[in-house]
């Protein structure tokens, strides 16, 4: 009797400890970080296609989405699918690329994080020489791949409601681990 007793408290104790780390990783999955892969060249230098990413979810419940912040969000024409994007312009400001350059409220934006051969065009939605002021609780991002991003300047505005939230860390491959500077 003693035997079954050591085996029902064994598994007892196997069961607690799946539900309890089962509870931690709903936790931390929905309320804190998650994991993201990159997908396809659009962040390229920055980012690459397979790297794995550790997002932030606390990030933007204690502050808002800052210009040069790289996010994860809900691609708005189909929310099964997770983008990974730079923020370039925030709620209110207005926007406008002229020769290859983006304008920020009718100032040049800074932007060091692309290489120096990228070239950044209008589309469909921001074509160039048009200004366009993005409405409140909406953000305009783009890949720092520009000729191989679907992006902002092709479907419009991304509404804060889509962010998933912020990269953190750059987890895999292992030789590219690192905390992600924005």
């Amino acid at each position: 009797m003693a035997i079954l007793s050591s085996i029902g408290s064994f598994f007892l104790d196997i069961l607690e400890t799946v539900v309890v780390s089962s509870l931690i990783f709903v936790v931390v999955y929905v309320f804190i970080a998650q994991p993201f892969q990159v997908k396809g060249d659009s962040m390229k230098p920055n980012l690459h296609d397979g790297e794995y990413l550790l997002v932030s979810k606390l990030s933007y419940r204690f502050g808002h989405p800052a210009r040069g912040d790289i996010i994860v969000f809900e691609y708005p024409n189909a929310p099964q699918y997770d983008y990974v994007k730079r923020i370039i312009g925030l709620p209110g400001e207005t926007i406008e690329i002229k020769g290859d350059t983006v304008y920020i409220n009718k100032k040049v934006l800074d932007e060091k994080y692309l290489a120096e051969e990228i070239i950044t065009t209008g589309k469909s939605f921001l074509k160039e020489w048009v200004q366009f002021k993005i409405p409140e609780g909406e953000y305009f991002v783009m890949g720092d791949n520009r000729e191989r991003s679907s992006d902002s300047r092709q479907w419009g505005t991304l509404p804060a409601k889509n962010i998933i939230g912020k990269s953190w860390i750059r987890y895999w491959p292992l030789s590219a681990v690192e905390v992600i500077h924005q």
